[in-house]
């Protein structure tokens, strides 16, 4: 028997026909996994109790992969929670629409412009905002921004799509409205403030810029779900357990969470429904997220792959990376995270290895280890500067680094392997220029913190921090990833000013 495509019609009398959405009050930036098992999922879990006009117009960036099959499944999708007892497949069933910016940018000028949307929610990483590492404003050098700056109609920058959106808003209707940013993203939603009002301050755009002030907000959020690659084994769990054919299904652990400032311009879903928080305080859980969670990730990340582990399960099952991973969250990320009020940080430390440790999720070292270069300025140079400036060399965020620098540009010789090497980063081609010219590893990892572009230019006042890293970049090299846990291990939070204490040569 040929199964049905995936439609509401094929799902009749399954018990799992989603809410249809009265009609767009949402677009969304980004569709990508993350938003398809994240905020779509909350929305719909909101729907279903509420009703309401907050159906999702989701925006991908250039491909038409995921938006030609939700046009040909109804705009459904299934998404697998998948966990070692087995999975589960549900269907949010939240999106009134789909589009792609690159093939027609004024329609999602129109689309955010348009007086029913009342929130526009963005997920398009960190790289996707187009701010300077250096100095965390709009980046200016950036063709893209010089682009939309010239061209008003078809931005194609994000920054530029909600900046000619929300003038378009302020000089036609005045409607309100709030931008959401779901990215980690530290201060997310203040972040995405800033750049609109730079790129508009470019424009000369004053008059909406004071209309900013009273019509629009910019909540702070959290997010927080592992979601792996798409793969077709994934499609047939999902047709399996639908009984329909879905070809774009989204893997995703069964944990989800999302906190976030209670700011909403123009009203919003009762996402409390579906288990969001609303909190006046989100920084302390942003915190505890990107370090704890995604700083521990990184480093499992560059470890695993370079000691030929394929997924994050495979490296967190390695005795030296998950003794790696407690050691830098425990000691050198929690001195510099404030705990939540109510969260059980023991609980919370446990549970995240839990997810690490989900076999059959299989998320990749790959995906995880990729766009480094703008995820480690969010997640070391705090910490390591605390530890620094009181004393101590912290060691496991100097193998971060290293590890990160071992994967992306290795020296001749060095093979860093194949999931290394698959690891996505647009710093690739100038790190492994700035590694040719280097007379030692040390010299470059000096280059590396003197550009400023990755990490800030402040951890150049500590050379003890890259001594220690040039020395454990040296120790990946000539004798394994292992070896340097060994040798961070033995010197943990040295102090400042001290010799190594490992000799492996």
């Amino acid at each position: 028997m040929i199964e049905p495509r995936l439609s509401r019609s094929a799902l009749a009398g399954s018990g799992l026909v989603p809410v249809r959405p009265d009609g767009t009050g949402i677009v969304h930036l980004g569709l990508g996994n993350f938003h398809r098992a994240h905020q779509a999922v909350y929305t719909a879990a909101a729907m279903e109790r509420d009703g309401g006009s907050w159906g999702i117009l989701g925006v991908a960036n250039r491909s038409r992969t995921v938006t030609d099959a939700m046009l040909a499944q109804d705009l459904l999708y299934g998404v697998v929670e998948i966990s070692p007892s087995g999975s589960r497949v549900g269907v949010p069933g939240a999106h009134t629409g789909v589009m792609v910016a690159a093939h027609d940018p004024a329609a999602v000028v129109a689309a955010i412009a348009d007086q029913n949307v009342r929130i526009v929610t963005i997920t398009v990483t960190e790289l996707g905002y187009t701010f300077s590492s250096k100095t965390g404003a709009l980046d200016l050098e950036s063709s893209a921004v010089q682009q939309d700056l010239s061209r008003a109609e078809t931005p194609t920058t994000t920054i530029g799509q909600l900046a000619r959106s929300l003038a378009v808003r302020a000089r036609t209707h005045g409607a309100p409205i709030t931008v959401a940013s779901c990215d980690n993203l530290l201060g997310n939603g203040d972040r995405t403030a800033a750049l609109v009002r730079q790129f508009l301050t470019r424009c000369g755009a004053d008059d909406v810029i004071d209309w900013l002030a009273t019509a629009v907000t910019f909540p702070n959020s959290m997010v927080d779900r592992i979601v792996p690659s798409s793969r077709s084994s994934y499609d047939a769990e999902s047709t399996a357990g639908l009984g329909a054919v879905d070809t774009i299904a989204v893997p995703a652990e069964p944990f989800t969470m999302w906190v976030m400032e209670d700011k909403f311009a123009a009203g919003r879903p009762r996402w409390e429904a579906g288990g969001a928080v609303f909190a006046e305080d989100v920084e302390p859980y942003e915190l505890m997220k990107v370090r704890l969670l995604n700083g521990t990730h990184s480093l499992i990340a560059y470890l695993g792959a370079l000691d030929g582990c394929a997924t994050i399960p495979d490296s967190i099952g390695r005795p030296f990376v998950e003794a790696a991973a407690r050691a830098v969250l425990v000691d050198e990320y929690l001195p510099t995270v404030p705990v939540p009020d109510g969260v059980d940080i023991d609980d919370y430390i446990a549970q995240l290895f839990v997810r690490w440790s989900n076999s059959a999720l299989g998320h990749k070292t790959a995906q995880v280890g990729s766009d480094g270069s703008a995820k480690l300025a969010q997640r070391i140079p705090t910490p390591a500067l605390h530890h620094l400036r009181n004393g101590a060399v912290p060691q496991y965020l100097s193998l971060t680094l290293a590890a990160y620098l071992c994967c992306m540009c290795p020296p001749d010789g060095f093979d860093p392997g194949p999931h290394a090497r698959a690891m996505a980063d647009p710093a690739r081609a100038r790190l492994a220029g700035l590694a040719a010219s280097a007379a030692s590893s040390e010299d470059f990892v000096r280059s590396v913190l003197e550009r400023g572009d990755i990490l800030p230019i402040e951890l150049t006042e500590f050379p003890e921090f890259i001594t220690r890293t040039a020395e454990l970049v040296d120790t990946v090299v000539r004798h394994g990833p292992m070896a340097a846990v060994v040798e961070a291990a033995s010197s943990s939070l040295r102090p400042v000013g001290t010799a190594s204490r490992t000799t492996l040569d």
